[in-house]
C-alpha cells in the first residue's frame, strides 16, 4: 500500500534510502532517523538528499539545544520547588512549639518578630541556594550545547579554572562576607526587626543580606555594615527582653520602704491592660545595686516582649516618679564613678 501511495506521488524517484541520505550517513552508511523521515514522506531523492546535505545536522543539532534546555528549566524550577520547600521548613522548625506560644504578643496575635526573622532568613537562604542551582543546571546545559555544536571545552574550563582561582584571591573580603553570612543565617543570629549591637554601630536591623547588614541607628542614620567585620553581636530583641532601671534615692530613704514602692509601681503597670501582654514576667526589684555618694541606687527589672524594654523602661520611671511625689521620696543624682 505504501509503494503505491508513493508511486502514486508526481515527485516520486526510483532510489533507496541510503542512496538518498548517502550525506548524512558519513562513512558509516547510516542514514538518521530525521533522514529516514523524509524519505518515507517525500519518497524524492533530490529533496532527501538536499536535506541530507543541508539541514539534517543543524536541524538535529537545534533539536537537541531545544531539548536540552527545556530539560533544564524543568529541572531548574524543580530544584528551587524543593529547596522553598525544605528551606521554609528548617526555618519554622527551628523553634519549638512550646517556645512560639511563649513568645505570642499582642501586636499581632502571633510572634511577630520571631516570625518575621524566619521569614527573612528563609527567603535569602532559599535565594542564595536557588542561585547555585540555577548556575549549576543552567551551567550544565551551557556546557552540553556547546560541545554538541563542535566546540572543544577543554581551553574553556581551563580558562575558567584561572579566573575562578584569580578572582578568589582578589575577592577575599567578599567571600568573607558571603560565608559569614550565610553562617550568621544558619544561626539564626539575628534579623529584621532586632535591634543589635555590633560595636562599631547599634540600631534596628532594616535589611539582611548574605554580604551586608542595613541597621538604622536612633539618630535615624543607616549603617551598613560587611557581615565579615562583625566580630560579635549583640542581639537585645531575641526571643525576650530585659528592662533593667538603676532608680537613685537619696541615701537617707528608708531602703524597704522605697522597694515597696518601686515594687507596687511595676506591679500595677505589668497588671495594666497596655501592658500585660508586654510584659512576660512579674517584675522583680532586685535591691540596693549600689552606694554613691548621696545616693542609693536599686534595681529593678522588667522581662518584656522582644524589642520592647526600652518602651517599658520609659513607662516604669513615670510611674516611679509619680509614686515618689506622692510618697514623698526624694529622687538622687549618684555621684559620677571613679
Amino acid at each position: 500500500m505504501s509503494l503505491v501511495l508513493h508511486a502514486s506521488l508526481p515527485w516520486a524517484q526510483e532510489g533507496t534510502v541510503e542512496t538518498a541520505c548517502q550525506a548524512s550517513a558519513g562513512t558509516d552508511r547510516t542514514p538518521t532517523t530525521a533522514c529516514r523521515l523524509v524519505w518515507n514522506v517525500s519518497h524524492n531523492t533530490d529533496f532527501t538528499r538536499f536535506y541530507s546535505t543541508w539541514l539534517d545536522k543543524p536541524l538535529a543539532t537545534m533539536s537537541w539545544i531545544v531539548v536540552t534546555f527545556v530539560l533544564a528549566l524543568i529541572v531548574k524550577n524543580v530544584a528551587h520547588r524543593m529547596i522553598t520547600k525544605v528551606t521554609v521548613r528548617m526555618a519554622e522548625g527551628t523553634m519549638s512549639e512550646k517556645v512560639k506560644e511563649r513568645s505570642r504578643t499582642v501586636f499581632d496575635g502571633s510572634p511577630a518578630l520571631l516570625n518575621q526573622r524566619r521569614a527573612q532568613r528563609a527567603k535569602t537562604l532559599g535565594s542564595v541556594l536557588r542561585s547555585i542551582a540555577s548556575i549549576l543546571i543552567m551551567g550544565t546545559a551551557a556546557f552540553s550545547i556547546l560541545g554538541s555544536l563542535g566546540l572543544n571545552l577543554a581551553p574553556i574550563l581551563a580558562s575558567a579554572s584561572v579566573i575562578g582561582v584569580a578572582v578568589g584571591f582578589g575577592a577575599q573580603s567578599i567571600v568573607r562576607d558571603f560565608l559569614a553570612g550565610l553562617f550568621m543565617l544558619l544561626e539564626d543570629q539575628y534579623g529584621v526587626g532586632d535591634v543589635i549591637d555590633v560595636g562599631s554601630a547599634k540600631g534596628t536591623v532594616e535589611a539582611v543580606t548574605l554580604r551586608v547588614t542595613r541597621m538604622r541607628d536612633v539618630n535615624g542614620v543607616v549603617w551598613y555594615v560587611p557581615n565579615g567585620e562583625i566580630k560579635k553581636v549583640g542581639n537585645e530583641s531575641q526571643n525576650w527582653g530585659r528592662a533593667v532601671l538603676d532608680i537613685p534615692v537619696a541615701i537617707h530613704e528608708d531602703t524597704e520602704k522605697v522597694k515597696e514602692i518601686l515594687q507596687g509601681a511595676a506591679d500595677t503597670m505589668a497588671e495594666s491592660p497596655t501592658w500585660e501582654d508586654i510584659i512576660l514576667e512579674k517584675p522583680s526589684v532586685w535591691g540596693v545595686q549600689a552606694l554613691a555618694g548621696d545616693a542609693l541606687v536599686i534595681r529593678v527589672v522588667l522581662k518584656t516582649a522582644p524589642g520592647k524594654q526600652a518602651d517599658a523602661a520609659r513607662e516604669l520611671r513615670e510611674r516611679v516618679k509619680r509614686a515618689f511625689d506622692e510618697a514623698g521620696v526624694s529622687v538622687a543624682t549618684p555621684a559620677p564613678s571613679a
